[in-house]
Order: C-alpha cells, then structure tokens, then sequence
C-alpha cells in the first residue's frame, strides 16, 4: 500500500456485505493513511450485516472491514457509487454526514450502469448509450441520442489508479479463482485499474489451478497478498 497517494482514485469491490470484500486490504489502507482518496465502490459503508453468529452489530459501521472506516479515518473526499447511503434516514452513514455537510463529492451511479462503466473502462471502451436514468436527475448534463425512436443517455468508463479486490485462490502468475456469489464487482475492477491488489485465502504454484476455472488472467493483476489468520473477519 505504501505507493498509494493522497489524491487517487481507488476502486474497492464489494456489494454490501462481507462476502467477496477486501477487509484486510481496507485495513491497511487505513492504516497507510492516503488523503483525499475518491472511492469508487458499489456502497460506500451500509448497516445491517452481522458476518458471524453473536458478532454484534453497531450504529457507526458494519461488523468487518469496510470503507466506512475510511471515511471516518479521514481519507475520503469523494465516492462514485450506487449505495452511497444508508438504507435507514435514522442511522445515516459517515459518508452520508460528511456529504451532508458539504466536505466530499458524490456521485451517484445506477448499479447496472455502475458495473457497465467499470467493464467499458476496463475493456478499452470509449462509452455507451443506456436507457437507465433517462427522464431523471442522473441524466441532467449528459449526452442524449434517440435510437430506434428510444431515447439514451451517454455514459462514460471509470478507471482507477488501484483497485482492491478479493479473490479465493490465486496462482504466483496472478491468475484468480473467486468463491460463489464474489463473482460481483471483482472481476471487472481487476480489469479497470492501473494496479490491481488482490486479497487471497490462498496462492498456488503454477498449475495449481483449474483452467477452466480460472476467471482473472494474471496479466491483469500486479500483487497478490494472502490473508492472515490473525486479521481474519
């Protein structure tokens, strides 16, 4: 973690609750301390999961590491993502504070258009045309096209300068194996990222992996660090 500046824009994949999230790596972000970070993430710290049986609960963030311990931490000033807030106006996040008291940006991003945004940046794509948000706020300032008598509005990529993922098992060349339902933001973040960072349970020799399974090509992935048993959550 210690090249990531304060400024940069780091993609950190996960979709609510704990499965398939970089916790570890969230951690010691946390702890390297980068300011001014624009998160570009599926939430941006939500409530209501308890990741074991007797975990309790709290009021400020979830029970496991997440990017809510970056916001309190200071660390961010801006998020680019589909939850950015609370499913509850009574327990609002600490992001929902920080941008209702006007110190970090937000942009809202459907969560299909969200993912679609993260593959086109990571594929080379210069953008697409989506019916999503058409006749809405999201669509204020942003290029409109009628095709086959249907209007679209125009949607740009999303790049990052690092990306944080988790995968289940990788190889020493990067290739990855994800666990189930991980199979969300992660794949396509490892693709859109200047350096790819990924948290695995496990690394294998080469050939240590099924082929077949194998989802992430190494070529897209620059470190590899596996979990610790001490840090587990």
């Amino acid at each position: 973690m210690k090249d990531i500046r304060d400024g940069a824009t780091m993609m950190v994949a996960s979709f609510g609750g704990p499965g398939g999230a970089p916790s570890q790596l969230l951690v010691a972000l946390r702890d390297q301390g980068a300011k001014n970070l624009t998160i570009i993430s599926n939430s941006v710290g939500m409530y209501g999961f308890d990741p074991e049986p007797g975990v309790p609960k709290t009021a400020t963030a979830l029970s496991f590491p997440n990017v809510t311990m970056l916001v309190e931490n200071g660390q961010v000033s801006k998020a680019i993502a589909s939850f950015p807030v609370s499913p509850s106006s009574s327990r609002p996040t600490a992001f929902e504070k920080l941008y209702l008291e006007g110190k970090a940006e937000l942009e809202v991003v459907p969560q299909g258009t969200l993912a679609e945004r993260i593959r086109a940046g990571g594929a080379g794509i210069g953008g697409f045309f989506t019916r999503t948000g058409v006749g809405t706020r999201m669509a204020v300032g942003k290029e409109h096209r009628v095709i086959d008598g249907e209007e679209y509005i125009f949607e740009k990529p999303l790049r990052a300068d690092f990306a944080l993922i988790r995968a289940l098992r990788a190889d020493t060349y990067g290739n990855l194996i994800y666990n189930m339902t991980s199979r969300h933001f992660n794949p396509i973040m490892a693709t859109a990222a200047n350096v790819t960072i990924v948290e695995v349970d496990e690394i294998v020799e080469p050939g240590g992996l099924d082929s077949e399974a194998i989802v992430t090509p190494g070529v897209f992935v620059k470190r590899i660090v596996k979990r610790t048993r001490e840090g587990d959550q």
